[in-house]
Order: C-alpha cells, then structure tokens, then sequence
C-alpha cells in the first residue's frame, strides 16, 4: 500500500500533468483562432482589394486619340461636337427642326472620330478579306487595346496563354444592321457572323492576344461600359483573372436609332449637352472606345508596374419599377452611390468630385444632381463637392460614356486639376441648389489637396435601369508619379470601307433616279412598289424658278418626269410609254417649308405600272396625281 506522502506526492503530479495538458489545448486553441481569424481578414481583404489602373488608351471626339491629346482638350473647355459627316449619312436629307417629323431627326451633330474606315489589320494577323467584313467596333477596340497594354508597359508575349480577362461595354449594332440588310445572299460570306456580333469584340480580342481568363461582352446601355469595369474589378479579386482588360465602344454609322430617340425627344436641336444649365434639352450622340488595363493593387505594386490611380470599390443596382421604362430613378440612385461608399471603406466627406452620368436632360439632370446632394453634401462636408460631365465636351458615348468619364477623372487625378464643365451658363432652376454644397467648375480649377488622397465618384445610369458608380482615388506619392507616355508602336492603317460591300433597303441602287425620284424605299410584305424624296422652294434648286404668286408651285412636266423615271428605274429600260396622267391638284412648297413625296407603283397582269403621286405630312397622304 501507498503511505500517505506517496499518494499526496502522485496527486500533485497528476494535477500538474493535467494543468499542463489542458494548457496546451488551450494555447494551441487560440493558436488556431488566430490562424483563422487572419485567413478571415485575408479573404476579406482580397474580397474588398483596391484595384490598380496600370495603363489606359482612348479614341474620342474631337481628334482625341490619346491621353495627352484628351487631356488637353479638357483642360482647354474643348467642344468637341461637329455636324453629322458625309460617310455616315445626308444630314440634309434626314434633318427636319420638328421632332415630330416621321423619320426625321432634330439635331444636325454629333460627337464622330474620323478615319474609322481604316484598320491596321496584318498587325493583328487578320487577312483583307475577313477585315473588309469587320465591324469598326472591333477595330477600334483592338487597336486602342493594344495601345492601352503599351502603356502599362505590357508586351502580347508576355500575356499569351495567362489569366487575362476582357470586359467590354457594347450596346450599338449599327453595322450588323447593315450586314443584316444585305438584299443579295450571296454576299454572305465566311465572315458574316463573326464580323458583325457584339459578343465577338471580346472574343476577338482574347483570341489574338492568346487571353485565357473571362471574356464578355456587357450591354446595359448608357451604363455599359462601367458595370463593365465593375465586373473586371469582382473577377479580379475572385481570382478569375490576374489582369483585365475593360472599358467600351460606340460607333455611330446609321439614322435609325437617332431618328428614334428624335422622336422620343431625347436629343438636343443644338447638339450640346447643356448640363445642369436652365438651358438643358437632351443630348448629343457620339462615339468612341477607351480601355483601362487593371491589376489587383497588391500584384500591381510587387510587379512595380506603372499606377495611376486605384479602383476603392464600385456597386451596381436598378430602378426597379420607376415612372417609366427610362425614366431615371432618384432613390436607386443615391442607394448605389451608398452602396459603393461602404464597399470602399470610403465617408462621402472624403470624396471631392464626381464625374456626374449628366447627359443634360431636363428630367435626368435635377434627379441625378438631388441624389449627389443627399448624398455627400452633409454638415460634415468642409470644401464643396464639386461636379462635372465630360459629355459637355465630347457628347454621350452611350455604351462607353462610363469609361469616357473615368479616363477623365483619372487624369483629373494624375495632374491634380479639375478641367472646366463647358455649357454652364444659367442654374437649372429645377435643382435646389441652395440645399446642396455642390459647385460646378466653369474653369480650369486646381483640385484642392488635404492630408488624405484625393477621392472622386463616376456614375453612370443606364436607359434601361441599369446604375454603376465606381469610386476613385489617386494614385499614393510614396514614389514619382508614372510617366503618362504615348503608344509606342504606330499602327499602319489601311483602307477598308465599311459601306463598301453593303446596301441598304432603305438606299437606291443608284445615287439618284431623279432630283424628284431621290431613292427606293423597300416595304416588305407588298407588291407595290415606293419612291421618296424630300423637296423644298430652293431643293432640287429648279424649283424656285417656279412660282405663284410668291409661292412655289411644283410644274406639270415634274409629274411625268417622276413617273417616267420610276418606271424606267423598274424595267431597267427607257423604251416605256407612259399612257395617262391625271394632275389632281398641285404641290405647293411656301417659305422654309419641306414636304416628303411618295410615289407608289402597282403593278397589274399585263406589264403595266399604275402611278399614284402623293405628299405626306404627319402620317396622312394628299394625292395630287395619277396614270399608267
């Protein structure tokens, strides 16, 4: 038997044991809690990453088709908006003053790059034939692209076969429109499809570079191009992709869609972007491409690659069910700008400007300008938020105004100036602006700096509901700034029309049948056959030799001039007779007025055309003239 001493002996010991045992569970328990708790922040902190801008291309209005280029057109209050080039369309045949007009449009400008039928297309290993075929929307977004990877000092060797991610903003399909139209099938080619979709400008652009990471294509209209970027920032810190390539394009090639949004009212007679000004009546529709080249911040700063500003964070939502299917939505507004704020760890006090989506519309600009105030304009606020668009200078690119607007601010950024809001002549006074700190920046204005970096919001709302708003800061002063170099390599453009190998149903076969029989119109579903013009006192310019009692009065022998060369435009011969002609009453064209005249051939069993001749005004038709 154990003594008494023995036995207290071993107790002591076991209970030392045991202490130390359940010591050691316990610091190996918070051991592990630690492990835990900073593999938690990690994935918090790679969920929330800030994101690097390493390297940034452009092609917009006015010339601007690089960075130092855009920049000095801003800074200088540049207005970039000209009238509506020959190669797109007749602005004298489309324009008519009245909105109201059918198939007419209000507004004579527009914001147009020139030389967009050319392409560099043995650069990009692309044969003539398949070039000749390819939307300039693809063009563009590989050549400012690839200049977009020069400057941030990136070689396509170096990003072959690696997790590089395209995300690009695209909404307009003027040239599938074209395509689509072709009258004779047998000019579908090879190329038809891959030339003409959206989809394949991303697919297009990971294939020749040899990118291996996401590729899409992202329409939400106006907002495309930013929810583009919103996305490139989530893949990135999902670890989809190391670097991404985003940003937007737009071409304008066609009438129809801005005959549309002339007659829904939406574009400006004059052209301009008024915004926030007493004067706002729409906007002007422009085109363009831009492409940023990102990287996560950290990757960004042990690669050393060039950093010209950072992505903080970025939020994407809807209006839901607002007054209309376009209508702009204050609340949902204010509640994505929020909803970026929290996301980038960022107080609304600390940003200082905010390039605006203002497209300058008397509806859009005080709800957008409402929603900044309740924002950021709080008693906190010590300087005044101040408030901006590029699209007073450079029109609205539509699918790629988002990333219009951050180049701008990036540079804004870069040189510590906010360039001059052009058009801001008298306050809209539908904005309470004695409610709000908000200034708007007529003039080049030095970008105040405090002890934090400088912090800016882009916001961009989309026509079918779709709100972005990213929110920027400059790029930390620990080291020199970047230098903002041009692309080194020049591209070797060649020519390649885009209207070359295709014809419209609403173009003639030949330039003009007659000053009167201007173009055949292609009504499907009818066996009749239409002509249209569109006349004045002064156009064709014959008729102001005619006049009546100081009004001009369309002659006889034009009646039988349109009727013969119609018929002859059908019959592909001038060996026709024309058998009868009954004028009913005259056309008469008094000062500054315009009226569009249709003539409709109907054919019968016996090769014989039946001619009506009528003027057409406000969807109703006067028959002056008829015969066979």
């Amino acid at each position: 038997m154990l003594s008494n001493g023995l036995l207290s002996n071993f107790n002591n010991c076991q209970s030392e044991h045991m202490n130390e045992t359940n010591q050691d569970k316990l610091k190996r328990a918070y051991q592990a809690l630690e492990k835990m708790q900073a593999r938690l922040e990690a994935i918090n902190q790679a969920k929330n990453e800030p994101i690097a801008i390493i390297g940034m291309g452009c092609r917009f209005p006015g010339k601007a088709n690089d960075l130092e280029t855009f920049w000095q057109l801003l800074k200088s209050g540049y207005d970039a908006i000209s009238e509506v080039p020959k190669d797109r369309w007749d602005v004298d045949e489309y324009y008519d003053p009245d909105s109201d007009t059918p198939g007419k449009i209000c507004s004579r400008y527009g914001g147009f790059l020139e030389n967009l039928d050319t392409f560099d297309a043995s650069f990009f290993c692309i044969s003539p034939r398949e070039a000749a075929t390819l939307d300039p929307q693809q063009r563009l977004i590989l050549e400012v692209a690839y200049e977009a990877l020069e400057h941030a000092g990136k070689t396509r060797e170096s990003l072959f076969n690696t997790l590089t991610g395209v995300f690009l903003g695209i909404s307009t399909f003027d040239y599938a429109g074209l395509r689509y139209s072709l009258q004779d099938p047998t000019q579908i080619d090879a190329y038809f499809a891959t030339g003409s979709t959206l989809c394949m400008a991303a697919g297009r652009l990971s294939y020749i570079l040899g990118l291996t990471g996401p590729s899409m294509v992202i329409d939400t209209a106006c907002s495309s191009s930013l929810v583009a970027i919103h996305t490139a920032c989530q893949s990135l810190r999902n670890q989809e992709c190391d670097i991404a390539l985003t940003g937007g394009v737009n071409v304008i090639l066609t009438p129809e869609l801005s005959i549309n949004f002339s007659r829904a009212k939406m574009l400006s007679p004059d052209g301009r972007c008024k915004t926030f000004d007493a004067s706002a009546d729409g906007y002007v529709r422009s085109e363009g491409c831009g492409i940023i080249v990102l990287k996560r911040l950290s990757q960004a700063i042990s690669d050393k690659d060039p950093i010209y500003a950072i992505i903080r964070g970025s939020a994407v939502n809807q209006d839901g069910r607002s007054a209309g299917l376009t209508v702009p939505n204050g609340i949902s507004q204010e509640t994505v700008i929020r909803k970026a704020l929290t996301f980038s760890c960022v107080s609304p006090e600390d940003v200082s400007y905010i390039e605006a989506h203002g497209t300058g519309t008397s509806l859009g600009d005080p709800i957008e300008l409402e929603a900044l105030g309740n924002v950021f304009t709080s008693t906190q606020r010590k300087l005044p938020l101040f408030v901006g668009s590029v699209k007073t200078n450079i029109g609205h690119l539509e699918a790629a105004a988002g990333i219009a607007g951050v180049i701008k601010t990036v540079l804004s950024l870069y040189h510590g100036e906010i360039p001059p809001h052009i058009h801001f002549k008298h306050p809209n006074p539908k904005i309470s602006w004695s409610d709000f700190a908000i200034k708007i920046p007529t003039t080049l204005t030095a970008w105040p700096k405090e002890e934090k970096p400088r912090i800016a919001g882009v916001s961009a709302f989309g026509a079918s509901g779709t709100n972005a708003h990213l929110i920027l800061q400059e790029a930390e002063k620990n080291e020199a700034l970047p230098v903002m170099q041009k692309a080194v390599h020049c591209f070797q453009p060649q020519s390649y029309p885009i209207k070359k190998l295709i014809r419209n149903k609403s173009e003639p076969t030949k330039p003009h049948i007659h000053p009167l029989i201007e173009k055949r119109v292609y009504v499907a579903d009818t066996h009749k056959i239409y002509f249209e013009t569109r006349i004045s006192e002064n156009s064709p310019e014959y008729l102001a030799h005619h006049r009546v009692l100081d009004v001009t009065v369309v002659p006889a022998t034009a009646y039988i001039e349109m009727a013969i060369a119609s018929g002859a435009s059908v019959i592909q011969s001038e060996q026709l007779c024309l058998e009868s002609i009954s004028i009913l009453q005259p056309i008469i064209l008094r000062k500054a007025e315009f009226k569009t005249v249709q003539l409709v051939l109907t054919p019968d069993d016996s090769d014989t055309y039946h001619f009506r001749i009528f003027t057409i005004e406000n969807a109703s038709s006067t028959l002056h003239a008829e015969g066979k």
